[in-house]
């Protein structure tokens, strides 16, 4: 039981290496002219999200200047921690890889004797855990701890032996790399869908296969045929091959390329496939943005507790008891967070009940264009010339539904939706799957650490 494990200071499990606890280095000496293409990956607070993993961007510095900061390196199973900025989180280094800390984090490196360091990553995700880091946090101006490395020392835990904590840690840790394979695999359902609407809608691969082999002597069968290989990504031999063994499925794919024109033909915006046409976003797109209700962090808590996300321009914001949507949604940043660094979006695919505030347009597909397809095609779009304002970045209503839009026929639309639900599906799937298996860690891990959930003796 955890009435029988010691209370231990995370100075007392820390390496008895130099700089086992660390502050990341002085601004001085990594500034941004230090930053390189490739190199030592440099984490900053952005990089630590919520899981064990690191995501987003990374800056670089070179090899030599990593070395020249000493203790501000860290490497596999150390602890890295925001002492200013995003503080209360945590992050750990799994794979065998050197990083270096941004002068906004510190580190910790453990004795692997006496703890696992994946059981105290997961004390620092805990609520008390996440207590201890923000005890002596100050929120004047930006939220920092105050004497970093002396408050991380001092923070107090129970100790389980250590095969205790390496069970508890293989039990959260497993639902963790769950969570992290149905991410992965959502990012690659993303690549296919927008590798498809490149192929289809931009490239115009399949039209452009017709138009060649016509243009080399090919007879209108070799044409179709052409387009099929490109649609499916295989060969004539392959094709042949799937027409033997799966009739069925070899006539719809000559179905859906049978849909695409052998020619081009001049537009305003360049040559496009025969028959298409430009339209505006707004043509294509059905806007909620009057159904909209904003709510101050007052009103949000007269809501609580609940379960429903409120979205903001970027992400949901908070949690509350009551929606006044319920179905599939596009959302796109009207002000704030509008436009990424490269010029596109931020876009949020939502399902199911919610509440969305007034900084985020709220839009299903219409007119034969499915939300899915209006989703990606926007998330590929550059909208920069499309957003106004200096200080304060818009994208109003009318410069949005002013963005051209390429549009096929109707079957082709429809064929694409089609692949798209296939995909989509799999995908809510997946986030479903993970938002079940985070209640499950959550809901596991206080009693993992408190010992109320006894782990049964190994024989």
């Amino acid at each position: 039981m955890s009435s029988n494990w010691p209370i231990v200071t995370v100075d007392d499990i820390k390496a008895d290496e130099k700089g086992s606890i660390a502050i990341g280095p002085f601004g001085s000496r990594m500034k941004s002219d230090c930053y390189v293409d490739k190199g030592i990956p440099v984490i900053r607070g952005t990089n630590i999200t919520g899981g064990p993993t690191f995501k987003g961007d990374f800056v670089y510095i070179t090899k030599e200047k990593a070395d020249s900061l000493g203790s501000s390196n860290v490497y596999k199973n150390d602890l890295v921690f925001p002492h200013r900025g995003s503080i209360g989180e945590v992050g750990i280094i799994l794979e065998d890889k050197r990083y270096v800390l941004s002068s906004s984090l510190m580190k910790l490196t453990c004795d692997m004797n006496k703890v696992n360091p994946v059981f105290l990553y997961y004390f620092f995700k805990s609520r008390i855990g996440r207590h201890e880091l923000l005890k002596n946090a100050s929120q004047v101006g930006t939220p920092g701890i105050g004497q970093p490395l002396t408050s991380l020392k001092g923070i107090e835990f129970r100790l389980p032996p250590l095969d205790k904590q390496n069970e508890i840690g293989d039990i959260l840790s497993s639902l963790d790399k769950k969570i992290q394979s149905n991410t992965q695999t959502n990012q690659t359902l993303e690549q296919i869908a927008q590798a498809i609407f490149k192929s289809w809608f931009v490239d115009f691969d399949p039209v452009k296969a017709k138009i060649e082999a016509l243009a080399a002597g090919g007879s209108a069968d070799d044409a179709e045929l052409a387009a099929m290989g490109v649609i499916s990504a295989k060969t004539l031999d392959e094709l042949h091959g799937l027409k033997a063994s799966n009739s069925e499925a070899f006539n719809k794919l000559a179905q859906t390329a049978a849909l695409f024109p052998a020619a081009m033909q001049d537009s305003e915006l360049g040559e496009i496939p025969e028959g298409w046409s430009y339209c505006t976003f707004g043509d294509i797109s059905a806007c909620f943005d009057s159904k909209r209700v904003p709510l101050s962090k007052r009103k949000r808590e007269e809501k609580q507790p609940g379960t429903i996300p409120y979205y903001g321009a970027t992400s949901v914001m908070d949690y509350v008891n009551e929606w006044i949507f319920d179905d599939t949604y596009l959302l796109l940043g009207e002000d704030g967070s509008v436009v990424k660094d490269d010029g596109t979006p931020f876009v949020q695919y939502i399902w199911g009940k919610s509440w969305v505030n007034n900084h985020a347009h709220v839009l299903q597909g219409n007119n034969g264009v499915s939300t899915e397809h209006l989703m990606v095609f926007i998330k590929g779009t550059n909208i920069a010339s499309y957003v106004t304002g200096a200080v304060q970045l818009k994208l109003n209503q009318k410069n949005m539904n002013s963005i051209p839009f390429l549009k096929a026929s109707t079957e082709i639309n429809l064929v694409f939706q089609g692949v798209l639900n296939g995909l989509y599906d799999a995908y809510k799937n997946n986030i479903e799957s993970s938002q079940s298996l985070s209640s499950l860690r959550d809901s596991l891990l206080p009693r993992l650490l408190s010992g109320e959930m006894e782990l049964k003796d190994k024989e």
